[in-house]
Parts: structure tokens; C-alpha cells; sequence
């Protein structure tokens, strides 16, 4: 820990700003490990138990999705489940409405990440310069004096490299963590493509073609009793 104090101490101000953005990126790294872990860990059981429910039952599928509504793949699944009877457009359109609203939630820290990514090599930039400012100043080039501090133009190229590596390092673990997380988003996106089109085939197989066929017996049979009471 000492050496992590001296390095932010040798790099100078920029190793601030820096400082805060790789605490922000560890941060952020963690919160979303912690978020795909859980997701990944319960969606492939709470998809195929609503599914395998849904084929004989569209309210124990609820009930199902219902108890996994603390996951993405619950609510998105509950959305559609909890309408009565909708038209297959409504059906589709309530999937497709909540899959945007969890696509959100999955990208979320994802505007930190690519602004530390865009930010981070510009200060580690600026301390380069910064640091060679302070170099030349104590070479005294072209001062017409003979004395050369080189303890404090040591220091300055000291502060240059440290905040160059520092800029780089931080933007490095942020681009990696941001590729990760895009990553697997755009996995989320087609299995919930994949689940989706499965319970929507499950419902328009199953129930909206017997509740339609249901609908036209009713209106025969109406039909009958109007023309025996005539």
C-alpha cells in the first residue's frame, strides 16, 4: 500500500483526478461481476420453469415468474404473462417493451466506463506534460547559468512516466471491463430474443387458438339459441 502512495505521490496533481477514475472503474467492475454473476448464474432455470409451466398452466408460469421478479429474466417474463388473454401484438409488444427497459439496466455503468476510457489517457497526457514543464525548468536550458537541480528534473521525468503509465493502466482495466459488459449484453439480448419467441409460440399455439376456438363455439352456440327462439 505504501508503494501505491509513493507512485501517487511521484506522478504529482494529475494522479488525482486519476486516482478517483480507477476507484470508480474498480467500482463499477465489481458492482456489474456481482449483477452478470447473479443473472447468469439463475436465468437458464427461471426461463425453462416458466416455459415447461406455461404449456399447461399461464398462471402457475406467472406464479414462476412472479418469484424471479428480482431477476431480468423474471420481469421480462412476467410482463407479457400477467396480461389477460391479449391479442398475440399485444403479447409481443409487452415482451419486446420490457426487454428495452432491462437492456437499460444491463448498460448501466457503461457511460462511466467509456467516459474513463476516453478521459484516463488525456490526464495521464496532461501529466507528461506537466511533468517535462517541470523538467526543462530545472535544466535551466538556455538560462546562461551554470547550476542544474537534478534532483528536481528527475522528479519532473518521474512525474511524466508515472502519470503516463498511470493514464494508461486505468483506461486499459476500464476498456476491458466496458468490452466485457458489452459483451454479454449482446448475449442477454439474443437469449432473451430466443426466450421470448418461445413463449410467444407457446401462447399462440396453445392458448390464443383455444381461446379463439373457445370464442367462435360461444358465438355458435349464441347463434343457435337466437334461431331456435325465433
Amino acid at each position: 500500500m505504501s508503494i501505491l502512495f509513493d507512485l501517487i505521490a511521484k506522478g504529482g496533481p494529475v494522479m488525482i483526478p486519476l486516482t478517483g477514475l480507477s476507484v470508480a472503474t474498480i467500482a463499477c467492475g465489481i458492482e456489474r461481476t456481482i449483477f452478470w454473476v447473479q443473472v447468469l448464474r439463475v436465468e437458464d432455470k427461471i426461463a425453462h420453469d416458466v416455459l415447461d409451466a406455461a404449456q399447461y398452466s399461464l398462471d402457475e408460469a406467472s406464479a414462476i415468474a412472479l418469484r424471479a421478479a428480482d431477476q431480468p429474466i423474471g420481469r421480462f417474463l412476467l410482463a407479457a404473462l400477467q396480461l389477460d388473454y391479449p391479442e398475440p401484438e399485444t403479447f409481443h409488444l409487452a415482451l419486446a417493451t420490457a426487454g428495452e427497459e432491462e437492456f437499460v439496466l444491463m448498460r448501466k455503468g457503461d457511460k462511466l466506463l467509456e467516459t474513463v476510457i476516453a478521459v484516463a489517457p488525456l490526464l495521464g497526457l496532461l501529466g507528461t506534460v506537466t511533468g517535462l514543464i517541470i523538467t526543462f525548468i530545472n535544466l535551466k536550458i538556455g538560462g546562461g547559468g551554470s547550476s542544474v537541480d537534478t534532483s528536481k528534473a528527475a522528479g519532473g521525468i518521474g512525474e511524466a512516466l508515472t502519470t503516463t503509465a498511470g493514464g494508461m493502466i486505468v483506461a486499459i482495466v476500464a476498456l476491458l471491463i466496458f468490452r466485457l459488459c458489452v459483451t454479454l449484453q449482446a448475449k442477454q439480448v439474443d437469449y432473451f430474443s430466443k426466450v421470448g419467441c418461445r413463449l410467444e409460440l407457446i401462447y399462440r399455439h396453445i392458448w390464443y387458438k383455444r381461446l379463439k376456438a373457445e370464442s367462435e363455439l360461444s358465438l355458435e352456440n349464441r347463434a343457435i339459441a337466437n334461431q331456435s327462439l325465433l
